[in-house]
């Protein structure tokens, strides 16, 4: 094996940053190089800290950008400058080689500060439409590293490197469909939608859904509504013996595994675990997204027939019906739409991402 290297993670701050970047840690360690995380104080990275109490983490404070003409910029600017000086001082201390940043304007600091000491920088972008943080952070990157390849043309002038996105560990091990239904209390013998809309915009989503679920009753909806939103939910669905509504599941291998298709959003995070698992799928983008980035993921699925997309202004319980009736509970075309998700996939993403950062350049 070559010399084992220090390397900086900078993957706080949600779900879809963190995951890859622990995925990647964990890759690291099994090569032999010493990884450590950079998360932020939000309680979504405390948790991980603490489930994978093998790996090393340092909190560091995460900045939300405001828009450039804001009152807030000076106060941000000041925060990045505070961050970037306290992830100079982990790097120097760790004696990193390598920095490498998931995606976000958590990645910034850590990435900018490794650049000016001369070390190799990465950031890794998920989406086919990047973040403009993503864009701003790659001018001091040695290499820019791509989830979907349609993200390439958004870094012009730089190297890029196709890896995907890696998934978290625990979708590598589902249950079986009738444990994972016994686990969250499903119907065993009814065809099982999971619907669930991210972390964001879901509301009206759910109500769409809901609307649609009632008037299907051959069908069981599984409805993950969203801490916020679950009373709400579940007073639009009481009554409704065919819709179960929770507000936050934590079980997602289970809920994976329990359904025979998925209605959601497209955040990047949500495509790669859709795509590793093969689920046929029925996609909403929110439609508030930053430069119209869900919109762009969905396409690249759509146009392969990996999955359906749908404006959410133009949801009806009628394309709800059709996709569960012709798509999902006709096993042909359930089963070419399941293979070309699948081909999506990339499921070594994590090995991809390390062997490319790990590499001389």
């Amino acid at each position: 094996m070559s010399t084992p290297l220090h390397v900086i993670i900078a993957c706080g701050g949600t779900g879809g940053h963190l995951f890859p970047g622990i995925a990647v840690a964990q890759q690291l360690r099994s090569m032999g190089h010493h990884p450590v995380l950079l998360i932020s104080q939000k309680e979504v990275d405390a948790e991980a800290s603490r489930k994978y109490g093998d790996l090393e983490f340092h909190t560091v404070q995460a900045i939300a950008k405001p828009p450039t003409l804001s009152l807030r910029m000076p106060g941000f600017l000041w925060k990045m400058l505070r961050t970037y000086l306290t992830c100079r001082g982990i790097i120097r201390r760790e004696k990193a080689d390598i920095v490498i940043g998931m995606g976000g304007f958590t990645s910034l600091p850590p990435v900018l500060a490794g650049h000016k000491l001369g070390l190799r920088t990465y950031v890794h972008d998920s989406n086919a439409m990047p973040g403009k943080s993503n864009r701003l952070t790659a001018r001091w990157c040695t290499a820019v590293l791509l989830g979907l390849k349609e993200a390439a043309a958004h870094f012009s002038g730089r190297q890029c490197i196709v890896t995907g996105t890696p998934v978290r560990e625990e979708l590598r091990h589902l249950p079986t469909t009738e444990e994972a239904r016994e686990r969250l209390g499903l119907p065993k013998n009814k065809t099982v939608i999971l619907v669930t809309g991210g972390s964001q915009g879901a509301k009206n989503l759910n109500s769409l859904l809901i609307e649609a679920a009632k008037a299907d009753s051959d069908v069981h909806y599984f409805v993950i509504a969203g801490r916020q939103d679950y009373e709400r939910v579940n007073g639009l669905a009481a009554g409704a013996k065919n819709i179960t509504v929770t507000g936050f599941c934590s079980d997602m291998p289970a809920a994976y595994a329990a359904a025979d298709g998925v209605i959601t959003r497209s955040g990047a995070s949500t495509l790669t675990e859709l795509s590793f698992l093969g689920k046929a799928s029925l996609l909403i983008p929110f439609p508030f997204a930053a430069d119209d980035h869900q919109t762009c993921n969905a396409r690249v699925f759509a146009d392969t027939g990996a999955a359906i997309m749908c404006a959410q202004s133009e949801l009806t319980s009628e394309l709800v019906h059709d996709f569960v009736h012709n798509t999902i509970m006709n096993p042909t075309a359930r089963a070419a739409m399941e293979q070309a998700m699948l081909a999506q996939a990339c499921p070594d993403a994590a090995e991809r991402i390390s062997k490319a950062i790990s590499a001389t350049l």
